[in-house]
């Protein structure tokens, strides 16, 4: 029996005792969750051995020990002695309350410990002022909580926001007279600028200048081609290999990860302080580096980690996996909102498309957490115009009703590149899996990073950032205006019609032109680049490469449009609305409303993507055309796969993760899910007595369930409850040895409310009763898979006992659910809880 135990300590350390100083009192610890996560690192998970049901929490202790008297509980474990079964309430015990990586939490059980936390404040408050001072105190904690996310993640997220913008600057060149300004910055304080060259100053030097003297010849561009590639290759190796040496979950968006956490999923060491150091390293070189890539993604990873690390400074949120959920919600939108400056927008996408539990005062909190964030950022003023909006536009002639069919073609094109680059990206990252490539991921990020500064480099559209070109593109020409993109021609009989600043439709001049071919080329290579970018071994988002994508297009189609309606003004299209001279089309707002197809295509958002967008732009006005084209967007790449991409990834990485607007259209029975299945042995079960601790503790080792059903004997199987290995093990078998007198493996089970008579000299039995579920969800054999699914789906469930007319039958895990489902859509049941 020692040999059982010693091997059950190796395969649970933290139950080993007190001594052990790596116990964990929350599934996010991030003390030492990171060193683990180091230590795992490139190692294949694996799954089997929790063949049965997912560990359920060994924390709901509460419940039993109120469902059991003072005195049974003081006879608990000996039912003849004065022996007292410990509770870990009153006597703490390594690892109690905590949950196994890389499993799910058990929602209900959690939900009814904050019911009950809830109900003992309040009954208490009412006895003294102390404690009528601590409900208040805890009442106003979760708003408390919701201040300090957001002003930490306002401050994170405009110190990310300076660094990425000075460390881009720096592969061109560099201030003089302040290193630590980027060039927009050195420039502005500069007498010696004009408008017309407002980019140029004496105080700005590129690299060939400081190398060469001159920045004329093509001696110096080659040296300011070698430093570019030079930084970038510098900066992205940095950035890859901090993350593969100090912390992997740096890696990525992180949304999918984040959506498999708020659904109750366990990934230790993900939202740790280690992971959050690293990840804002990384993405200020990653941008830095030029790659095809965003920061708005691992934002919202940052604020999540922020709101985890907050956690632990108030025990209703350290000590309850799905209170904290709530607040990781709320984090997420205040990631949108930090990266976008857009809080409304925030609160909905976090509602639309990452939270699977999303209750009311969570879309309050959300709200406060998001408004105090870009209240933060607002005060930093990361982009030096003292606005919140990233991309601010003023656009002074309206949208007419003709123009609709532009902008829905615009959304078709959105939902055709939405399709296409998920499915293109994942047979990529497939590819990265299963073959050599994903050995190398350093030599692949130089390679996609050298590859990337040597075509953008020649390209001005491809080699400025992500958001510049996207603010580039949505701008609308004004008279003082002197972009390649403004470059019409003047025409001889102009009478020059245009109100304000703004300028009537005009003749394309060669300037134009020039840009057309170069935005048409910047196209064709984002759309290939961001393939094979996103998903490396870097932070990397998805929003501003999608957006770019679209936003090049539709200022494409919007230029055609404008000189289809300067030569064409007559035409019954254009007749009565587009006048000779007038300003009737912006080219500025359809690269608005593709940039928002192309991410609606991508990500299936679409309530929250038009409120991202008007909050982004300050175009309140062009919300009719914003939902048109994402609308389009989403149906034309649902017809294609209704996955988006952050869906499809959570698929590819084998994430358990039950997709809350997919439906379950197979007219299957809970008999044909379940197991055992007809070629299985029986299914595990313990009898409420007859079993004594040896035999028990033989079931345990020979099998790796996480969780044994109780029936009244093997021949009847009538279901009397269910129990927890890891209770079983940890709270009761264990501690009955070492604790309790008399306990040896001849010792009866009893799960009965009253002991059974036995012989005089029998060892004193051991009464688990209280550790039982009295109260187990079951369905019935007959009951219809798609029930089952929304009960799993809306309670949060892992298992469900199956019954006949009280009869147990067998077991449904939510890994049965997902391989069920995989199995019907024809893909590999294998592949659920990692691949």
């Amino acid at each position: 029996m020692s040999q059982f135990w010693s091997s059950w300590f190796r395969e649970y350390p933290d139950f080993g005792g007190m001594e052990n100083p790596g116990y964990r009192t929350g599934s996010f610890d991030g003390d030492d969750d990171d060193d683990e996560m180091v230590d795992i690192a490139g190692v294949t998970l694996d799954f089997s051995t929790t063949d049965d049901a997912p560990p359920l929490s060994s924390g709901g202790y509460e419940e039993y020990s109120r469902n059991s008297s003072s005195s049974s509980r003081a006879a608990s474990m000996n039912g003849n002695g004065p022996t007292k079964l410990v509770d870990p309430l009153e006597d703490p015990v390594p690892g109690v309350g905590t949950y196994e990586d890389f499993n799910t939490i058990d929602w209900v059980r959690e939900k009814s410990k904050d019911r009950d936390r809830h109900r003992e404040i309040t009954n208490k408050s009412r006895q003294s002022t102390v404690n009528l001072l601590h409900s208040v105190s805890d009442a106003f904690s979760g708003w408390l909580l919701m201040l300090l996310v957001g002003l930490l993640s306002g401050a994170l997220a405009g110190g990310i926001d300076i660094a990425a913008h000075w460390m881009t600057a720096m592969k061109e060149g560099v201030c003089v007279v302040h290193f630590w300004y980027n060039h927009e910055h050195c420039c502005w304080a500069s007498n010696e600028t004009t408008f017309q060259e407002r980019h140029h100053c004496p105080q700005w030097q590129s690299w060939a200048e400081l190398i060469t003297g001159t920045s004329e010849g093509a001696f110096a561009y080659i040296v300011n081609f070698l430093m570019y590639i030079f930084w970038a290759l510098l900066f992205s190796f940095l950035a890859v290999a901090l993350v593969r040496a100090f912390a992997p979950y740096a890696c990525g968006s992180g949304i999918p990860e984040i959506k498999t956490i708020l659904s109750g999923f366990i990934i230790r060491g993900y939202l740790g302080k280690w992971t959050l150091m690293i990840k804002i390293i990384t993405l200020v070189l990653a941008v830095s580096s030029g790659l095809s890539l965003g920061k708005e993604g691992p934002l919202v990873h940052v604020a999540c980690c922020c709101a985890n690390i907050l956690c632990h400074l108030f025990t209703k949120y350290r000590k309850n996996e799905a209170k904290r959920r709530e607040v990781l919600s709320a984090a997420a939108a205040v990631g949108v909102s930090v990266a976008f400056g857009a809080p409304i927008g925030g609160v909905l996408f976090s509602l639309e498309e990452v939270s699977y539990y999303f209750p009311l005062k969570t879309l309050w909190r959300s709200f406060f957490a998001a408004l105090v964030a870009a209240f933060t950022l607002r005060s930093i003023n990361p982009f030096g115009n003292s606005q919140l909006v990233l991309f601010y536009v003023e656009f002074h002639a309206p949208w007419h009703l003709v123009e609709l069919a532009p902008f829905i073609l615009l959304g078709i094109f959105g939902g055709l590149w939405g399709a296409l680059f998920i499915k293109a990206n994942i047979a990529w990252c497939r590819r990265r899996k299963t073959t050599r490539l994903g050995h190398y991921p350093v030599m692949e990020v130089l390679v996609v990073t050298a590859l990337t500064a040597l075509i953008a480099y020649p390209n001005i559209y491809t080699r400025m950032s992500g958001a510049e070109l996207i603010s580039e593109l949505f701008n609308d020409c004004s008279r003082l205006d002197s972009s390649q993109l403004c470059g019409y021609q003047q025409p001889a009989n102009n009478t020059d019609t245009g109100v304000g600043n703004t300028l009537p439709d005009r003749p394309a001049g060669p300037g134009l032109y020039t840009a057309l071919w170069q935005l048409a080329l910047a196209l064709v290579f984002k759309m290939m680049i961001t393939v094979i970018t996103f998903g490396m071994k870097v932070p990397s988002g998805l929003f501003i490469p999608s957006m770019a994508v679209g936003a090049i297009t539709g200022r494409l189609l919007g230029v055609g449009m404008e000189q289809l309606a300067y030569y064409n003004h007559d035409s019954i299209i254009f007749k009565g609305w587009c006048s000779q001279g007038a300003d009737c089309i912006t080219p500025g707002l359809y690269a608005m409303v593709g940039a928002a197809a192309c991410l609606g295509g991508v990500t299936r958002m679409t309530v929250s993507l038009v409120v991202i967008m008007f909050e982004l732009t300050g175009g309140l006005e062009y919300i009719v055309p914003l939902m048109a084209a994402t609308m389009t967007s989403k149906w034309v790449a649902d017809a294609f796969g209704r996955e988006g991409i952050y869906e499809a990834h959570i698929r590819l990485n084998g994430y358990p993760f039950l997709e809350p607007k997919e439906e379950f259209e197979h007219s299957s029975l809970a008999v044909d899910v379940m197991r055992p299945r007809r070629s299985d042995p029986a299914l595990a079960v313990l009898t409420q007595e007859g079993m004594t601790v040896g035999e028990v503790e033989a079931l345990v080792e020979s099998t790796h369930y996480s969780g044994f059903p109780v029936v009244v004997s093997q021949q009847s199987q009538r279901l009397v409850g269910f129990v927890l290995r890891r209770d079983l093990l940890l709270f009761a078998l264990y501690n009955g040895r070492k604790r309790q007198e008399g306990v040896v493996s001849s010792s009866q089970v009893v799960f009965t409310e009253h002991t059974p008579s036995q012989a005089p000299d029998a060892p004193p039995p051991l009464r688990l009763r209280g550790i039982m579920d009295l109260s187990p969800f079951t369905v019935t054999d007959h009951t219809p898979m798609d029930i089952t699914v929304d009960i799993f789906r809306k309670l949060g469930l892992r298992q469900c006992l199956v019954t006949h007319n009280g009869r147990l039958l067998g077991i449904i895990t939510k890994k049965d659910i997902l391989k069920h489902m995989a199995q019907i859509t024809n893909r590999d049941p294998d592949s659920i809880l990692f691949n």
